[in-house]
């Protein structure tokens, strides 16, 4: 027993290390990078919101959009077969505001209900010389939406990843847990952005030139996928060369997030779903990261049980804590999302076994996608 104990405990020290190399040395890549500085451009851009069945949310957030401080640039609107009201509502948006495009999307024996063909068609629509995504039930943090994201573009810097926020609901714990869902990720994507690995972006907020959707082919490699016209998008088409990242606070979206862990968890399998169709390298260093998320919380139980050199395992514990902590919260507090860390044990334990929740759920059964 003594020997087991041994190599848990080695084992569990290279476990810590791994997170200590994630957590200070990639994610740190992004924690504690510069405040960024802006400065705009005046590009030529076409805002493209798909929807389906948002009557409610396009009445409040489409305004918001059509207002914004950009002197050129164009709405794209797609109504994706809606059964509610938003195609008429898109339509009175389309005699009100001069710059609102309309793209009526049929339903489509071969696409049905897929959100990649709506998007293809209102792209296709487009006529300026870049594209800024974001979902019909988002809206921007600022009046300088367009500037701040468009700002980040250059001869080179052709795709944008954004931040697709969630708003903050006093006394909910589900909240913050999604909220510090969303906080990780986002960490991971930009920090991996910055090193050079981009893997994935959110179409909350994601911007690219067109140019760059039709040399991918659009959605064409993973059109029968019906998630993942974000993340597998980017997936495909991102490159260090290409790659930029857009984390000012005015450059943010908001949107509210579900009010129900069932509601969450549906939402969670959808997007871990398209995971598997990245790239090798991207699924190796997701995968290292999670597993060994999981292994450091479950190691050390059985050497504490034994009380097997605790006083190290306890001040290993600690120190890994420490840095995530510290690594996480710098990038909190870029991403304004501080609140979230005054719970972040908690959080970090209650989401690393829902996603293994999710794993085996996903395994057994096909999550439900576009509405």
């Amino acid at each position: 027993m003594e020997q087991f104990l041994l190599v848990l405990f080695y084992f569990f020290i290279g476990i810590t290390v791994i997170q200590i190399i994630y957590y200070l040395f990639i994610f740190g890549k992004f924690s504690f990078a510069k405040p960024q500085e802006s400065t705009q451009k005046h590009l030529s851009v076409s805002v493209i919101v798909c929807a389906k069945n948002e009557e409610e949310n396009v009445k409040k957030y489409i305004p918001l959009l059509a207002t914004q401080n950009y002197p050129n640039y164009e709405i794209i609107l797609i109504d994706d077969a809606s059964r509610d009201e938003t195609l008429e509502i898109f339509e009175e948006f389309e005699k009100q505001y001069a710059n609102v495009k309309l793209v009526k999307v049929e339903n489509n024996e071969a696409f049905w209900g897929n959100k990649k063909f709506a998007l293809t068609l209102g792209i296709k629509a487009a006529t300026k010389e870049y594209l800024l995504i974001t979902d019909a039930d988002c809206y921007p943090n600022s009046q300088d939406w367009i500037s701040e994201m468009t700002s980040h573009f250059t001869l080179h810097k052709t795709i944008v990843l954004g931040y697709g926020a969630y708003e903050k609901v006093k006394n909910s714990f589900l909240n913050k847990l999604i909220r510090f869902e969303t906080l990780l990720t986002a960490t991971q994507y930009f920090a991996w952005a910055k090193i050079g690995k981009p893997y994935m972006g959110v179409g909350r907020n994601l911007a690219y030139k067109k140019d760059e959707f039709f040399k991918a082919n659009g959605f064409v490699h993973h059109m029968k996928i019906r998630s993942g016209d974000d993340d597998l998008f980017i997936n495909e088409a991102a490159t260090k060369e290409k790659t930029a990242i857009a984390y000012n606070p005015e450059s943010f979206t908001y949107s509210e997030a579900k009010t129900s862990y069932k509601e969450w968890f549906m939402q969670k399998r959808r997007h871990v779903s398209t995971a598997k169709y990245y790239k090798t390298f991207d699924r190796f260093q997701l995968g290292i990261f999670y597993i060994s998320q999981l292994l450091f919380l479950l190691l050390p139980i059985v050497l504490l049980a034994f009380q097997f050199q605790w006083i190290i395992v306890l001040s290993v514990i600690f120190l890994r804590y420490l840095t995530a902590w510290l690594s996480l919260g710098f990038s909190a507090g870029k991403l304004k999302e501080k609140d979230v860390m005054y719970w972040f044990p908690i959080l970090e334990i209650i989401l690393i076994f829902t996603q293994l929740n999710v794993f085996f759920r996903n395994i057994f059964s096909k999550p439900v996608t576009w509405k």
